[in-house]
């Protein structure tokens, strides 16, 4: 085994832990957690065997199984990038209308303190 595969077997057996250790504590939900799990295992299992890759990237038709893990790790780069984009989206939105609420909240009490 080379170095690049330890490192990264290292590094996905790393993560693996911090995935289910987020999950204990109540911040990644069952779904989340199953998707890095199957997604760092794979990390794995193409580190030590790089042939599966091979064999992949044969069956959807693409050159090299370095190419197709490149395209994986794209696809999925973006689709979580989309998914941050939309929870930050939801909580500004949030966060807004907190905030409209104390400000209407404080107007409605500086004004009954005003009549006392």
């Amino acid at each position: 085994m080379t170095l690049i595969q330890i490192l990264i077997v290292v590094f996905a057996l790393f993560a693996l832990s911090r995935t289910v250790w987020q999950f204990k504590r109540g911040t990644l939900t069952f779904v989340w957690l199953l998707f890095w799990l199957v997604f760092w295992l794979c990390v794995g299992l193409v580190a030590v065997l790089p042939q599966t890759a091979d064999m992949v990237a044969r069956v959807v038709g693409v050159g090299r199984g370095a190419d197709v893990v490149i395209y994986v790790s794209l696809i999925a780069l973006f689709y979580l990038i989309f998914r941050v984009y939309v929870k930050i989206e939801q909580v500004e939105r949030e966060v807004t209308g907190l905030v409209r609420k104390l400000a209407l909240d404080e107007q409605d009490e500086g004004q009954k303190g005003q009549k006392s």
